[in-house]
């Protein structure tokens, strides 16, 4: 008698459908790392740690998440050097790279357009 697993061979019960694409970095980012490559703290595990603070909000929602997805449009409230700044994000970020191209990932909301 054959063994079980060559049962299978050439059975379509045994495929796999294909691996769903990583959609992060295209559609979404993490909170903790856009806030990194947007150059608002040093370290990525500060951003982190500001994120679990519940300092943050995206939308006027606190969140205390650093994996909350953020996207191209929300509007984020963060407390940054004894300040608040509103800013809303227009592009998610590709790497971390020198202050200028980071000020282009966001521009600041002003109070009118709350």
């Amino acid at each position: 008698m054959p063994p079980a697993w060559s049962r299978h061979i050439g059975c379509s019960c045994r495929q796999r459908s294909a691996p769903i694409p990583d959609q992060e970095d295209r559609d979404w980012q993490r909170l903790d790392k856009w806030l990194w490559c947007a150059r608002f703290m040093r370290q990525r595990s500060d951003c982190a740690r500001l994120v679990a603070q519940g300092s943050i909000r995206i939308n006027r929602q606190p969140t205390e998440k650093a994996h909350a997805k953020l996207r191209v449009g929300d509007v984020l409230t963060l407390p940054v050097h004894n300040t608040v700044r509103v800013i809303r994000v227009a592009a998610l970020a590709a790497r971390r790279g020198p202050a200028p191209e980071a000020r282009t990932l966001y521009e600041e909301v002003a109070e009118a357009e709350l």
